[in-house]
C-alpha cells in the first residue's frame, strides 16, 4: 500500500540547492536507507518529510491517512517526569481513552433513561474497541519491552530526566518513536549512542515492524540487516537501489560502469560527427555536414556518471618497531566495580587490534592502560622495543581548538612550515583550499576527524591507537580510513561500535563485557559465529555433544549459574499452564462492560494482568534455565 508520494522536491540554501527536483514513494512495509555523503541534505529531507522544514518547491502527500514521525539527531525532551512516565506518554491517545472509557461506564452504571443509555453504551463500545485494537491493555509491558532492549535498567525506570545524560536522553526519544508506532518511522542516525548489544536488539525489533520506515544512517552493518531498499542522494538527486548496503554497493559499481560506457560511446560518436563536419562543411557534402549539425543539436545529451568521491588518505612508511608490539599478563581493572580480569593477549608487529564492549565496559581505559596514563588493578603490561605510540582520543581533544588547521597539524610549537609539505599532508585527508587556515574549533567533526588524523601522519608513529575514530565521519570517508589502515605498515589499535569497519580491518579482536574479556583470533563476524554457536550449545539438552567455538579465546566465559531456585520442569510447566490460564481470564474480563463500571475493581484487574504477564515471562525464564541446568 503507498503511503507517502514526494514529487519534485527541490531544497537549497545561500550556496544553492541540497537537492533539486527529488521524486520518490514509500510503501507499507518497506525500510529504505537513505545513504550520501555529509552535507547532502539527507537530514533536512527527513524534516521536510515530518513536516519540520519547508520544500521551496515540490509536493508532499501522505495517502490513507498515514503520519509519519521523526526521529531527530538534536532534539530537547520534556523534564519534570521520571523515565517511565516519559516512555509511556507515547500512548498519550490511548491513555486518554482509556481514562474517558472508565468515565463513560460511571455514567452509563448512572444513566437516567434509555436514550442516555443507548448513546453512553455505543461510546463505551468504540471506546472498547480502540484499546482492544491498540492492544491497550499491555502498554506497561511494551514500555518495558522497548526500554530494556534499549538498554536501560529497571532501577532507572523511577529516576527524574534531568539526571540522564544526553545520550541517555536521545535513547529515551527513539524508545518513544518506536512505542507511537506511526505508518512512516523517519529515522535519523537512530543507532548513534546506542551501544552493539542495544543495536543489535533495535536491527531485530525494526525489522518484525510493519511500518515503513526512511533511515539516515551511516552504520553500514545496521542498514545490511534493516533495509530493504536504498536511497543514495547525490549529486542534488536521488537514486534507488534494491536489497540492502551490500547490494547497493554491488548494482552502483554495475549501474556506474554501464552509464560510464554509454557516455563515452556518445562521446566517440559525437567526436566522429563534429569531425566529419570540420572536414566537409563546404563543397558538394556541406549540406550533410549541415544536417548532421543540426542532428547534434537535437542529441540528448547523456551526462557524465558520477560516484561520491572519496579523501584519499593514506598513511606514510613507519619505524619498524619490535616483533611484540604489547604484551599483557593477567591484566585487570576495577574501580567500584571490575571492569575486566585475566585478559592475556599478545600484540605482534603489523597487527591490526579492535576493541569491542558496551558503554562502560572499560574500552577507553584499556587504551590508557597500553598508553601507561592509568596503572592497572591488577596484571601488567609490556611495552615492545621502538613502539611509538599516537592517540587519536574520540573527543579528539589531541587538536588546540584555536589554532589554524595547517598549525594544528604541524607537530612542532613554533617551526618555520613547510606550508606545502603540510598541503599536500592535508590534501591527502580531503581537506584543502581555504579549508587549512581555518581554526579547528571552525570545524566539522568530519573535517576534524580528518584533521587529527593528519597529524599522526606528521608524528610518524608506528603505533595507531584509535578511539572510535569513525564517529563523525560518512560512508565513503570511513571506506577510505578502512583501506588506508589496512595499507598501513605499522600497528593499529582501535575501539570501535561500527561493526562493518571492525569486520574490514581487524584481525584479533578483544571483547569486554560483564567485567569478563574475552580474545577473539579474527574480526567481528568471527566474534558473532563464535557467540551463536554459544549460545546453541548453551541451549543443547544435557548428555549431548556441545559443538566446538570457531575462534580460539585465551579467556574462556565463565560457567553458567542458576538465576533461579531449583524446581522440577514438570512443577514449573504445571504453574504456566495455570498462569497461561489466568491470563486468558483476565482478557475476557477486561473486554466485558460490567468491569468498567466498578473503577477499583478495573484498576486492580489491570495491575493484576500487568503483574501476570511479568510472572509468566519469569516462569518462561526459569522453565528454560530449569530444561539446560537439571
Amino acid at each position: 500500500m503507498l503511503l507517502l508520494s514526494c514529487t519534485n522536491l527541490t531544497r537549497g540554501y545561500d550556496r544553492g540547492p541540497l537537492f533539486e527536483d527529488v521524486s520518490f514513494e514509500l510503501y507499507h512495509g518497506e525500510r529504505v536507507g537513505l545513504v550520501g555523503p555529509n552535507g547532502a541534505g539527507k537530514s533536512t529531507l527527513l524534516r521536510i518529510l515530518a513536516g519540520k522544514d519547508t520544500p521551496d518547491k515540490g509536493d508532499i502527500r501522505f495517502h490513507a491517512g498515514a503520519r509519519g514521525l521523526l526521529l531527530e539527531q538534536d532534539a530537547e525532551i520534556a523534564q519534570g517526569r521520571t523515565l517511565f512516565e516519559e516512555a509511556k506518554s507515547a500512548f498519550a491517545e490511548l491513555l486518554t481513552a482509556q481514562e474517558e472509557m472508565v468515565r463513560t461506564a460511571e455514567e452509563l452504571a448512572n444513566a437516567k433513561t434509555e436514550v442516555e443509555r443507548k448513546a453512553l453504551a455505543a461510546r463505551y463500545d468504540r471506546l472498547n474497541e480502540l484499546l482492544r485494537h491498540n492492544d491497550a491493555y499491555t502498554v506497561d509491558h511494551k514500555v518495558e519491552e522497548v526500554l530494556h532492549g534499549l538498554g536501560f535498567r529497571k532501577e532507572d525506570y523511577g529516576r527524574a530526566l534531568e539526571t540522564f545524560s544526553g545520550g541517555q536522553q536521545r535513547r529515551l526519544l527513539l524508545a518513544k518513536l518506536l512505542l507511537s508506532s506511526p505508518d512512516i518511522l523517519l529515522l535519523d542516525e537512530p543507532s548513534n549512542h546506542l551501544d552493539i548489544g542495544a543495536t543489535r536488539w533495535l536491527e531485530s525489533y525494526l525489522v518484525q515492524q510493519p511500518q515503513a520506515m526512511l533511515i539516515v544512517s551511516h552504520d553500514r552493518y545496521f542498514l545490511d540487516k534493516v533495509t530493504t531498499k536504498i536511497f543514495e542522494l547525490q549529486a542534488k538527486k536521488i537514486t534507488a537501489y534494491p536489497g540492502n548496503y551490500k547490494q547497493y554497493l554491488r548494482l552502483r559499481q554495475e549501474r556506474y560502469e554501464v552509464e560510464l560506457k554509454n557516455w563515452e560511446a556518445q562521446q566517440e560518436y559525437i567526436e566522429k560527427q563534429e569531425e566529419y563536419i570540420r572536414r566537409v562543411h563546404y563543397g558538394q557534402l556541406a549540406k550533410q555536414a549541415q544536417s548532421r549539425r543540426k542532428a547534434l543539436e537535437r542529441l540528448e545529451r547523456v551526462d557524465k556518471p558520477t560516484l561520491v568521491q572519496a579523501p584519499s588518505m593514506h598513511f606514510d612508511e613507519v619505524v619498524r618497531s619490535g616483533d611484540v608490539v604489547f604484551e599483557a599478563h593477567d591484566l585487570g581493572m576495577a574501580y567500584d566495580r571490575p571492569l575486566f580480569e585475566h585478559l592475556n593477549f599478545s600484540l605482534p608487529r603489523g597487527k591490526r587490534l579492535g576493541i569491542m564492549g558496551p558503554n562502560g565496559s572499560g574500552k577507553t581505559t584499556l587504551l590508557k592502560i597500553l598508553l601507561g596514563e592509568i596503572e592497572p588493578t591488577a596484571g601488567e603490561v609490556k611495552r615492545g622495543h621502538l613502539v611509538d605510540p599516537g592517540y587519536l582520543d574520540q573527543h579528539l581533544q589531541m587538536l588546540p581548538e584555536d589554532k589554524q588547521v595547517i598549525r594544528a597539524v604541524w607537530p612542532y610549537p613554533d617551526p618555520e612550515i613547510d606550508e606545502k609539505k603540510m598541503r599536500d599532508l592535508l590534501g591527502r585527508f580531503g581537506l584543502s583550499g581555504d579549508i587549512v587556515f581555518q581554526n579547528v574549533g571552525e570545524l566539522s567533526g568530519g573535517e576534524r576527524s580528518r584533521v587529527a588524523l593528519a597529524r599522526l601522519v606528521a608524528l610518524g608513529v608506528n603505533v595507531l591507537i584509535l578511539d572510535e575514530p569513525t564517529n563523525h565521519l560518512d560512508i565513503w570517508a570511513c571506506e577510505a580510513l578502512e583501506q588506508a589502515l589496512l595499507e598501513y605498515e605499522g600497528t593499529l589499535i582501535v575501539v570501535s561500535h561500527d561493526r562493518y569497519f571492525l569486520n574490514r580491518v581487524v584481525d584479533l579482536l578483544i571483547v569486554l563485557e560483564d567485567g569478563h574479556a574475552q580474545v577473539i583470533h579474527g574480526n567481528y563476524d568471527t566474534y558473532e559465529l563464535f557467540r551463536a554457536t554459544r549460545q546453541i550449545a548453551e541451549h543443547k539438552a544435557p548428555g549431548q555433544p556441545r559443538e566446538q567455538a570457531p575462534a580460539r579465546a585465551s579467556n574462556k566465559p565463565a560457567k553458567r549459574k542458576r538465576k533461579f531456585a531449583y524446581r522440577k520442569v514438570e512443577e514449573l510447566e504445571a504453574d504456566i499452564a495455570t498462569h497461561e490460564s489466568r491470563l486468558l481470564e483476565m482478557e475476557s474480563a477486561l473486554a466485558s462492560a460490567e468491569l468498567y463500571r466498578d473503577p477499583p475493581k478495573l484498576k486492580e484487574t489491570m495491575q493484576s494482568f500487568e503483574d501476570t504477564k511479568v510472572k509468566l515471562q519469569q516462569l518462561y525464564e526459569h522453565w528454560e534455565e530449569a530444561v539446560e541446568l537439571n
